[in-house]
Parts: structure tokens; sequence; C-alpha cells
């Protein structure tokens, strides 16, 4: 009876240690979860949602970006041949163009314009601090 008496607190304590080990590390996951959970939620607007992205599109292709990081929501590319990929941003009130290998920049987001193939272009887009 004395080992089993002994016995009882030496567990105890185990099941209190291991039960505070399974706290943290459930709260360590909750919280490393939440973290990796973040990339997600911007995916559900879109892979280019926060102006990293590489994309191949044809015209007219609206893609959307952060607003409030970029001043504009939606991206449309409204025409592309082989010379020259035409853009616009903020309803109109910005637009551009560059052929093949060349950028646009629009407030803090900068488009380049990898290569055009047909009526399709491979973007890559980047936000930029200014």
């Amino acid at each position: 009876m004395g080992r089993l008496a002994a016995a009882t607190p030496v567990t105890t304590a185990r099941v209190r240690r291991r039960a505070a080990t399974t706290a943290v590390t459930l709260t360590m996951a909750g919280t490393l979860g939440f973290g990796l959970m973040t990339p997600v939620a911007s995916a559900a607007n879109g892979p280019c949602y926060d102006g990293r992205c590489k994309t191949t599109v044809s015209a007219p292709k609206t893609i959307k970006v952060d607003s409030r990081k970029f001043g504009f929501g939606k991206l449309k590319i409204t025409s592309i041949s082989s010379r020259s990929v035409k853009m616009s941003a903020a309803n109109g009130s910005l637009s551009g163009s560059t052929s093949p290998g060349g950028t646009v920049k629009f407030n803090n987001l900068k488009i380049w314009v990898k290569s055009v193939s047909g009526s399709k272009a491979k973007l890559q887009l980047f936000p930029t601090r200014y």
C-alpha cells in the first residue's frame, strides 16, 4: 500500500505535466495554424490579391487585388497583341500599355509583361514600396 500511495502523487503530477504540455502544444498549434491560414484567406480573393503572382491571361481579364494596399481593387487587361498589352485600373483612371518584356506601374503595383504568345500574355505582379 505504501507503493500505491507513493505512486499516486507521481502519477497525478505526470498527468498534470502531460495536460500542461498538451495545452501548450495546442495553443502553439492554434497560433501557428492561424498564421498559416492567412494566405488562404487572401487566396479566396484570387491568387494575385496580395500583388504577388505569376499568371497567364487572355483579354479581357480582370484580376482582383487588395484595394487598401494598391488604391484600386481590379486590374483589367483590356487587350493583348504581339506588340502590346493594354491594361487599366481604378475604373479607367489609371491606364497603360507596354510591349512584351516591359512593365507598367499603377500606384505601388508593378505589372511585368514577361511574354506574349498568340492572344495570351504571361504576367508577373509584384508590389513596390512607392
